[in-house]
């Protein structure tokens, strides 16, 4: 499998689940993830695909912290599924992190 269709697979899924996404051709700077784009309440995500051995570049894996340390979700994938585990736990648990705050913020 090439890393094009990898990105095409993962793009259907996201826009199958009501993800806004895109593909990244070009990009002002170095280091830019694969796939960019909101989830559907509105949160930034981005993906950077790989196959085979190929490893994500310290830049990307920057981007990656980055993205992930301002509340975004980012992640290197190597497969569909990896793609599906990761936002949904990812998206599970900012779930029940705000639910926790609403109820501090109640009990105030």
């Amino acid at each position: 499998m090439l890393e094009s269709d990898l990105q095409a697979d993962i793009l259907k899924w996201l826009k199958k689940n009501n993800f806004y996404a895109f593909k990244v051709i070009r990009a002002n700077r170095a280091g830019i993830l694969d796939i960019n784009g909101c989830t559907p309440k509105g949160r930034f995500f981005a993906v950077e695909v790989k196959i085979g051995n190929n490893t994500a570049s310290e830049l990307q894996l920057y981007n990656v912290e980055e993205i992930t340390s301002r509340n975004g979700i980012a992640l290197v994938a190597w497969n569909l599924e990896t793609v599906k585990t990761e936002v949904k736990q990812k998206l599970k648990r900012n779930k029940k992190q705000s639910q926790q705050k609403k109820t501090k913020k109640d009990q105030r």
